[in-house]
């Protein structure tokens, strides 16, 4: 799935292949971003080329929020219809002193509860309150129900990782292919 989006703010360039094998290539200009995306794509089982040309000098938000935007986008119209997956995915991950825990459905029906306190604003050059920011372009974009919480974690960029990894994993889990219809007593999602 290739996307590119323009605006003011953001020039993004996006190639996704949701079903690869964990390689990725960000340049966002936001080391500590790229670190986490290339955690989602080895911990999600993804693909990924994402090149980022971002009003940096204003600050990170409009890099990190748009790239939500088109990595959503790009999940959403490579799921199709959302048949023959799993649909739903739910992993606990640790990293170190900090636990987080996600559970997603996708389902057309885009929703966000994020709950996580960060114990130092930024990671390098990342803004900590960037990640709720994230996940809710991504989540709205992608079209999935996802709950996102930080159950303890004293140390900012293992609370930050904990949560990326635990959004991959989920991901994964709910992409599994399972060969039927739309997993919906509907008939649709």
């Amino acid at each position: 799935m290739d996307i590119k989006r323009k605006t003011k703010e953001t020039d993004i360039s996006l190639s996704l292949d949701i079903y690869g094998g964990g390689k990725c290539s960000a340049e966002t200009g936001v080391g500590f971003f790229d670190h986490m995306l290339t955690a989602m794509c080895v911990h999600g089982g993804f693909d990924m080329t994402l090149s980022c040309n971002g009003d940096l000098n204003v600050d990170c938000h409009h890099t990190i929020e748009d790239c939500g935007i088109v990595i959503g986008k790009a999940f959403r119209e490579a799921l199709g219809d959302k048949s023959g997956i799993a649909r739903f995915g739910t992993a606990y991950v640790p990293m170190d002193e900090a636990l987080a825990f996600v559970s997603l459905d996708i389902s057309n029906r885009p929703f966000l509860v994020f709950d996580a306190e960060f114990k130092a604003p930024m990671c390098g050059d990342y803004d900590t309150q960037m990640t709720v920011e994230f996940f809710r372009a991504f989540a709205v974009n992608a079209g999935i129900t996802l709950h996102a919480k930080l159950l303890y974690g004293d140390n900012a960029h293992h609370s930050t990782e904990a949560l990326y990894k635990a959004l991959a994993r989920a991901l994964r889990e709910a992409v599994k292919k399972n060969g039927g219809a739309a997993l919906s007593s509907k008939g649709v999602l």
